[in-house]
């Protein structure tokens, strides 16, 4: 017999707006039915006057439903938490603590970790510090039947969460944040994480906690960022949802992956990925933009103010590009680059006609520095990368026809990502992927179909030879080459 899954809320920023909020879950309880607890992110209390709270702490006005909150993450509302450990501060209304695990009758467990980040010792009693993490971490990580938690409960959103995922709007998730609490998501693997404080709402598209191909299936995590109550935009403030705890779930259940779920935002590729390092804090670059001139043999750089990068004593500089250890044909600095094919230069990237193409608009994106495949490429190269394939499709689509998008990294030294677009009279996405997969089983080559959301730095190493395709409706192909290959695969089917 299936559980009974248990009906949650979870709120922002309440701000101490408390009968907008509770009026609120009277008229959805109303609507929808009994909820089981609701559970409050960011700031509970506001710098609003007491009045309305004393309602509450005296008993003249109830909640309607079991609450638990965080505690302060400013000096202000510390003087409500008195008890470090959780306390009730008014009926139906529960302090949980500065940090900790609860867990209820039905085996729902939620990890939650009040306050905003500091480094600094001492710690202030609206901060958590790396001990208080680490100490986190210990309480659950330290058995190997450790799976995972069902909810994790944090005020600062966890910094890099918009790695891989949809748009966080105005919220900059490399900068904002907080990466213990990166840190601890990664770990914890919560099958929801909720934060509040940047009065928005953001639901990040769900992230897998495994690295495809190399390790077991795990379940997917969910994070969700909500607005203020009652911000005058109407932004979304309560977020409910249905929750079956992981302790009683049946396990290939539990690790379904659903159809948009992305890789996990906190991981580096590649090699690292599968240690389960994570991303540290990045250095930032420098935001000066620079042009090649093609006239020129030796391929010097000028600035985008126009003047030579020689002329100031003390120029910005750039991170370099990695350079071949030889000539290379297309490093765009490189003599022995045809650069009547170049089409489009950009920061990281140039854009180029294929000599010899499969037809007239046949192209390949390049990386500007020299890296032999995409699995190797730094994140500003990829993210420029991505932008480019977006574009092409974009225009080929305007133009009736589809991309298909491949790469052969067997017997080549820098990274050619070749794009032939083909016209959509001519064949369906399904007849060129099946042309993919016959001209593989006839060849007795693997081809796999690897999720839409993966990225192949989790699946292949630096350094591994492979072969890759990225139809246009996301689906992607890849084979891991062990022995030889057939150099014209892919140029061939279509």
């Amino acid at each position: 017999m299936a559980e009974k899954p248990l009906r949650l809320l979870a709120c922002g920023d309440v701000e101490g707006k408390f009968d907008v909020l509770f009026n609120r879950v009277r008229a959805i309880q109303k609507k929808s039915g009994n909820f089981d607890l609701l559970l409050c992110v960011g700031n509970f209390f506001g710098s609003t006057p007491d009045a309305e709270w004393e309602e509450y702490k005296t008993g003249i006005k109830k909640a309607p439903i079991q609450t638990y909150v965080l505690g302060a993450n400013n000096q202000e509302t510390v003087k409500y938490f008195q008890d470090v450990d959780g306390c009730e501060l008014a009926e139906n209304i529960t302090y949980l603590g500065r940090k900790g695990i609860f867990t209820g009758s039905s085996g729902l467990q939620i990890v939650y970790l009040s306050g905003t980040e500091s480094l600094n010792e001492p710690v202030p009693g609206y901060s958590f510090s790396p001990k208080d993490v680490s100490s986190v971490r210990t309480m659950l990580c330290s058995t190997s039947q450790f799976k995972g938690v069902d909810i994790l409960l944090t005020s600062p959103w966890p910094k890099y969460v918009g790695n891989f995922g949809n748009s966080s709007g105005e919220v900059d998730t490399k900068k904002c944040g907080s990466a213990l609490v990166s840190s601890l998501a990664t770990d914890l693997k919560p099958r929801y994480h909720f934060a509040a404080l940047e009065k928005t709402y953001y639901e990040r598209l769900p992230y897998r906690n495994h690295v495809v191909l190399q390790e077991n299936a795990q379940h997917a995590t969910r994070f969700i960022a909500l607005a203020n109550v009652g911000n005058p935009e109407k932004k979304k403030y309560l977020y409910a949802f249905s929750i079956v705890p992981m302790k009683v779930m049946d396990a290939a259940e539990l690790v379904k992956q659903p159809p948009d779920v992305t890789e996990n935002p906190y991981r580096k590729s590649g090699k690292e990925a599968s240690m389960g390092k994570q991303i540290p804090a990045p250095e930032e670059e420098s935001a000066c933009q620079f042009f090649f001139d093609l006239n020129e043999k030796q391929g010097r750089k000028r600035s985008s103010t126009g003047r030579d990068s020689k002329s100031s004593p003390h120029p910005k500089q750039p991170r370099k590009p990695p350079q071949p250890p030889g000539p290379c044909w297309f490093c765009l600095a490189s003599p022995e680059v045809e650069k009547h094919l170049v089409v489009n230069i950009g920061t990281h990237c140039y854009l180029a006609l294929a000599k010899g193409g499969l037809s007239d608009d046949h192209v390949l994106v390049l990386p500007i520095g020299h890296y032999q495949s995409v699995v190797e490429l730094s994140a500003e190269v990829v993210e420029e990368v991505e932008k480019y394939k977006a574009t092409l499709r974009r225009f080929f689509r305007s133009r009736g026809k589809r991309c298909v998008l491949f790469e052969r990294n067997y017997k080549s030294h820098h990274l050619q990502l070749q794009v032939i677009p083909v016209p959509l009279s001519c064949c369906s996405t399904d007849d060129i992927k099946d042309a993919f997969i016959t001209q593989a089983e006839q060849q007795q080559i693997e081809l796999l179909e690897i999720p839409e959301h993966a990225d192949i730095k989790q699946i292949a190493q630096p350094g591994a030879a492979y072969f890759y395709v990225e139809l246009d409706t996301g689906e992607k192909l890849f084979h891991r080459i062990k022995k030889n290959f057939p150099l014209q695969f892919g140029r061939t089917e279509l």
